[in-house]
């Protein structure tokens, strides 16, 4: 319990240092340069109630909606053609070349046919979003699957065991760690997609607050929309660490 303690204790001094560094590094910057454009943390942080009289919290709730929607669907998607490929030979040759052929194609470039075949709404966002972080989860499942050792199954295999019970009890702990450190990539690849796809055809979300600001040459509101999309996936990053911690408790066992 108290080496746990001390991991957390560790841990959050480690995320508040960094933090504490970040705002000294702009505080600085901002009263070095003196532009317009560049205000100062403090001014940024102090606007928090005009943010709110702007609806931000409505923005944030978007964004975050089609942040998880997105990870989820994924997730799922990832999980089933990942474990599939990794047992099965004959389906990683039907399926490997169409996703490492699909892998590279940027995905925002596809945006207009998403949205003219979905329209403007939020079924095309998710789709990009999904379309953007599902092959690297796929690729990744199916890798940890494949690098499991034969040895870890014949326990199981000999008391008769079925392929659900090795899929729970060997499978699924074994690719747990890996899958994770993918999900903590895909996270901020899916908030940085999303800030792109929220300045097309929406007024919702912190993609459209953001560049509505910047239009309205707006910088200080500018800036907090940007600090609230970080924290956002921030969040999101520790919730990932927590199950991470969570789930694989085994790594730190020693």
């Amino acid at each position: 319990m108290a080496q746990r303690r001390k991991r957390i204790f560790n841990y959050f001094s480690y995320i508040t240092g960094g933090f504490f560094l970040f705002n000294v590094i702009w505080y600085i910057l901002a009263k070095w340069l003196q532009l317009k454009a560049l205000p100062s943390p403090t001014e940024v942080y102090s606007a928090y109630q005009r943010a709110f009289e702007n609806g931000i919290l409505d923005h944030s709730l978007a964004s975050l909606q089609r942040i998880a929607i997105s990870i989820g669907i994924s997730l799922a998607i990832a999980l089933v053609l990942g474990l599939w490929m990794g047992y099965s030979k004959r389906a990683n040759k039907l399926l490997g070349p169409m996703i490492y052929f699909s892998y590279p194609i940027p995905k925002l470039a596809l945006l207009p046919i998403v949205m003219t075949l979905f329209d403007l709404g939020e079924t095309s966002k998710i789709i990009i979003v999904v379309l953007i972080i599902v092959f690297q989860l796929i690729i990744t499942i199916r890798d940890a699957v494949r690098n499991i050792s034969k040895e870890d199954y014949y326990v199981l295999t000999s008391f008769g065991a079925s392929s659900l019970q090795k899929m729970r009890h060997i499978t699924i702990p074994a690719i747990l760690p890996e899958t994770f450190s993918s999900l903590r990539v895909a996270l901020g690849i899916a908030t940085s997609a999303l800030f792109f796809i929220e300045t097309f055809g929406t007024d919702k979300g912190l993609g459209f607050y953001i560049t509505d600001s910047q239009m309205r040459v707006d910088y200080v509101q500018m800036y907090f929309g940007i600090i609230v999309l970080s924290l956002i996936g921030f969040i999101l990053f520790l919730i990932v660490d927590l199950l991470d911690n969570i789930l694989c408790r085994w790594k730190n066992v020693k």
